[in-house]
């Protein structure tokens, strides 16, 4: 019985182009180099079939980790709920799995460190923009980063998952008008974030193309529904004009606030004032009346995004592209009004 020869990391450099001291911190996730060198030598190691000296089976060498690391700002509530299981059901059918990985608000805290010294294959930053410097330290390293739903605009090209935030707005204006609202309080979130203005911006867009005239109040709260509470109880006392209110919240939880700004004003929801939020969270569905939304599709667009950062970790740059996902009204009792 002949056996296989051995494919040793000279070869694998040779393959790949690079030194041999270069395929060695490639493959062990050592040092920095360019994400496109990396994903050569992994690519080149893959297609030959390299297994290292004194490689155990079940035991996972640095470099070419099947990990990637989903970071958020925090992990709890219904969104990061969706973003954590879409992330992970994906994942696992690719043959990976997901580190949860917390972006502390703590300058001295390095997430990039701790993702580079554990060789992760790749990074999904929900709700996150990068600094230039984090950005460089993981290309450099050669793990690429996606980016789901990013609060601002990349100045670097990085690959990302939108949903249709403006459009979203659009919908809620015109679903307001249609079901006999007059007057109209939007609530924006602070801080002022990209997808937040989009959805006032389609909202607003929307509203001058069908009632100009119509009396409104726009005012801003942070993203929580303490203070969409507040702002909301502000606006509906400062705005003009008889009949049916329309409230929009650019997120379900601030619709949540809303809803209990409108009960201290003595009014009803959906009889005085109707109300939509945004997102869809399983939260939506049990407020009373339930809330009518515009439904993101956080579990697909979680879902795509570790799609995409496989084919990135496989070698595929998919340079700035963005993947923008269709968002969908939800009505439910919040706008439908009787008689």
């Amino acid at each position: 019985m002949t056996s296989t020869p051995r494919i040793t990391l000279t070869a694998v450099a040779a393959h790949a182009g690079v030194s041999v001291a270069t395929a060695s911190r490639a493959l062990r996730a050592r040092g920095e180099m360019r994400a496109e060198t990396r994903a050569r030598v992994l690519r080149s190691a893959a297609e030959l079939g390299y297994r290292a000296t004194g490689a155990h089976p079940g035991r996972p060498r640095g470099g070419t980790s099947r990990i990637f690391d989903l970071v958020l700002g925090h992990f709890h509530g219904p969104y990061a709920d969706e973003i954590v299981a879409g992330a992970r059901t994906t994942a696992s059918e690719l043959g990976y799995d997901v580190t949860l990985t917390s972006e502390r608000d703590d300058p001295a805290d390095d997430w990039p460190e701790r993702i580079r010294s554990r060789g992760s294959a790749g990074i999904v930053l929900g709700l996150i923009m990068p600094t230039s410097p984090q950005i460089a330290r993981m290309e450099r390293a050669g793990i690429p980063i996606v980016l789901m739903e990013p609060p601002s605009e990349s100045i670097v090209p990085l690959p990302s998952v939108r949903t249709t935030d403006s459009d979203g707005g659009a919908a809620a204006a015109r679903h307001l008008i249609a079901r006999g609202a007059g007057r109209f309080v939007v609530i924006g979130g602070w801080p002022s974030y990209r997808y937040g203005r989009a959805r006032v911006e389609g909202f607003t867009r929307a509203l001058e193309e069908a009632a100009p005239d119509a009396p409104r109040a726009i005012t801003r709260a942070e993203w929580n529904a303490w203070d969409a509470r507040r702002a909301c109880a502000r606006a509906l006392a400062e705005l003009g004009g008889d009949g049916p209110v329309g409230v929009f919240a650019c997120s379900d939880e601030m619709a949540a606030g809303a809803y209990r700004a409108i009960q201290d004003a003595g009014l009803r929801i959906p009889h005085d004032v109707l109300v939509v939020g945004f997102d869809d969270v399983r939260g939506a569905r049990w407020l009373h009346p339930p809330l009518t939304t515009i439904r993101q599709p956080i579990r697909e667009m979680a879902s795509s995004a570790v799609r995409t950062l496989a084919r990135a970790a496989a070698g595929n740059d998919p340079g700035g592209e963005a993947i923008v996902m269709p968002t969908e009204l939800v009505e439910r009792g919040s706008t439908q009004r009787r008689g």
